[in-house]
């Protein structure tokens, strides 16, 4: 729709109406909340009824999935409590967060930034880190256990060059089997991490970069004081998605390479919920103990969020 408009010479010019505005009651943003309703009931369902379960059944007495069920209030909280191998659990699960993130991170970031530059093979470079991503978990366990077996290439190359003495069954001490895990989880990760954070570092502008440089400042200087500023939100978000598989997602390497031996040695939070649901068959105890690690998540994620939150 068109208006004619007088100019001051008495002409009539033509200019477009204004695009007529869509009310609060307006059709497209209706069809926007009928198109979202699918995916909201799919997340109810799915996400926030688990959940929901989770607290529910860690109020309950249920030793096992066809065994009668009773109410047991806050007895499993006390008898969580009251487990040292619990305890055992938080403190391996606290050095495991506690060594394997910040390694992960810091060196993940300067693998993206080294791949951000482009240097000769960059592309080959890219493929290369992303492998141990397209590797299954059982693969990635099994290279691992070769590797740290008694007679396996650690012990191996220890002994080729005049170390037998420092050779160790490595998955079977109480004092390296923790270690071990926390090393999988590193190599696992730190790959596809360090390509996350090179195609975010590819988006950063070059002239940041080289005024940097002209003002006289080294790689690693701009590396850390002018490129992470920039994508330090990035970071965070990288690093909530890490610390939420170390967190939930270890319980795999530890069923795969140590059962949580030896005794609990090498038990995670993670690893005792699905111990205690599937061996111990004690389901209350296995969802308290899920309790526990859906608030310890949630408050991890808080504090990232908080510690890499932008200060502009």
């Amino acid at each position: 729709m068109t208006t004619l408009t007088p100019t001051p010479g008495g002409a009539a010019v033509r200019r477009p109406a204004p695009p007529a505005t869509t009310g609060r009651s307006g059709t497209p943003r209706q069809g926007g909340t009928i198109l979202a309703v699918p995916a909201l009931v799919w997340y109810a369902v799915f996400m926030i009824g688990p959940v929901i379960a989770i607290f529910v059944i860690a109020a309950l007495h249920w030793p096992g999935m066809l065994q009668p069920v009773s109410f047991a209030g806050l007895g499993n909280v006390r008898t969580v409590l009251d487990d040292p191998v619990f305890w055992d659990a938080v403190r391996n699960t606290a050095v495991q967060l506690a060594v394997a993130l910040p390694i992960m991170i810091v060196c993940a970031y300067m693998l993206g930034y080294y791949v951000a530059q482009k240097p000769p093979g960059h592309r080959v470079i890219r493929y290369l880190l992303f492998i141990p991503g397209l590797i299954s978990t059982p693969a990635k366990a099994m290279v691992f256990y070769a590797a740290l077996s008694p007679d396996g290439l650690a012990n191996g190359a220890l002994q080729s060059v005049g170390l037998g003495s420092l050779t160790d069954a490595w998955l079977a001490s109480p004092s390296t089997a923790l270690a071990c895990l926390i090393a999988l989880d590193v190599w696992s990760g730190i790959g596809f991490t360090a390509v996350l954070f090179a195609a975010r570092l590819d988006s950063v502008p070059d002239d940041l970069g080289e005024a940097a440089q002209l003002d006289g400042a080294g790689h690693w200087r701009t590396m850390w004081r002018i490129h992470f500023p920039v994508i330090r939100d990035y970071a965070g978000v990288v690093t909530m998605l890490q610390f939420l598989w170390t967190l939930f997602g270890s319980a795999q390497h530890v069923l795969l390479l140590t059962q949580g031996g030896p005794g609990s040695s090498s038990t995670t939070l993670s690893f005792l919920v699905y111990q205690k649901a599937f061996i111990a068959a004690d389901l209350g105890y296995s969802q308290t103990v899920g309790v526990i690690l859906f608030l310890a998540g949630l408050v991890g994620l808080l504090t990232i969020r908080r510690a890499f939150r932008q200060n502009y």
